[in-house]
């Protein structure tokens, strides 16, 4: 079997991806399997970029295709912010409650109206040799007012979608992946990889 390492060091986002890509004839590994994979610098200016760098850095080293996505939130009350710099909005080494905290009081003084927000995923597969394809997906939503629900990760417990009355938080997994940003782009991916 063809062997796939996902660009992640995160269990949760891991997870969420294995189930999501369930059904392809391929071996899915994290990044963190490979403990001396390099620490990919994300100095990218857009999702395309970041995605493509990581995905390439780690087919490299492990000589394996790979999978990187790479996810933005862009809010309209902050001109787009966080936008590509989503996971690291309160600082290095921040952790998502610091990041749901720093994006609720940044929108303290929002009206209702000017709380929309876009979620953007772009997935890069990177084979060795150096040929890889991208695929997108995107969710259109409003921030909450306060955290809500206790499943998911990142901003999952302010991000109410566009028609829905319950926050990614607030969904089973199955459910999130059904319709947000990132399930949509593994999706697409998924299609890609059962070809190949």
């Amino acid at each position: 079997m063809k062997m796939l390492v996902i660009a992640t060091q995160n269990r949760n986002k891991f997870k969420e991806m294995k189930e999501a890509l369930r059904g392809i004839p391929w071996e899915l590994k994290p990044a963190y399997d490979f403990p001396d994979a390099p620490e990919v610098v994300e100095d990218g200016e857009t999702l395309e970029e970041n995605s493509l760098k990581k995905a390439k850095e780690l087919s490299l080293f492990t000589g394996f295709s790979s999978l990187a996505d790479d996810t933005g939130l862009f809010v309209d009350f902050l001109g787009g912010q966080p936008g590509i710099y989503a996971a690291r909005f309160a600082g290095e080494n921040c952790t998502y409650e610091d990041n749901v905290r720093k994006l609720l009081d940044l929108l303290q003084k929002a009206p209702d109206g000017s709380r929309g927000a876009v979620f953007k995923t772009v997935i890069t597969v990177y084979n060795p040799g150096g040929s890889f394809e991208q695929v997108a997906g995107e969710i259109n939503g409003t921030i909450t007012r306060e955290a809500r629900g206790k499943n998911g990760f990142g901003y999952d417990p302010i991000f109410l979608p566009l028609g829905y009355s319950r926050v990614f938080a607030e969904m089973t997994l199955e459910e999130k992946n059904r319709i947000s940003h990132r399930g949509q782009a593994v999706q697409k991916a998924k299609d890609l990889l059962k070809k190949k």
